[in-house]
């Protein structure tokens, strides 16, 4: 099997993430394509980015999420150094949504 990420596959999946319009159709779907271990994966490394965000440091990180300090350390250098800065945009949308500038 190649190793290699099949770019026409994933703009396929990115483009079906765009047409859900509402929370629950989020769910729904993601429920559908992934595991219950791979959905806690993702929400605990949105949560750590947001955390980090946050100015939290990693022991209260752990703390609050159980993720380990490999995890954390990774999202930090995503956010940081070599991220594509897809956190950014959605923590920066999610405050104007919210009222906050």
């Amino acid at each position: 099997m190649n190793d290699k990420i099949n770019t026409a596959n994933l703009e396929q999946l990115y483009e079906a993430i765009l047409t859900l319009e509402t929370p629950e159709e989020c769910a729904l779907f993601f429920k559908d394509l992934c595991t219950v271990p791979e959905l806690k994966a993702l929400s605990q490394r949105f949560q750590v980015a947001k955390l980090l965000t946050e100015n939290h440091v990693y022991s209260d990180i752990v703390k609050e999420t159980g993720a380990s300090t490999a995890t954390i350390s990774r999202v930090n250098r995503s956010l940081a150094y070599d991220g594509a800065g897809g956190y950014s945009i959605v923590f920066e949308r999610l405050k104007i949504k919210k009222g906050g500038k």
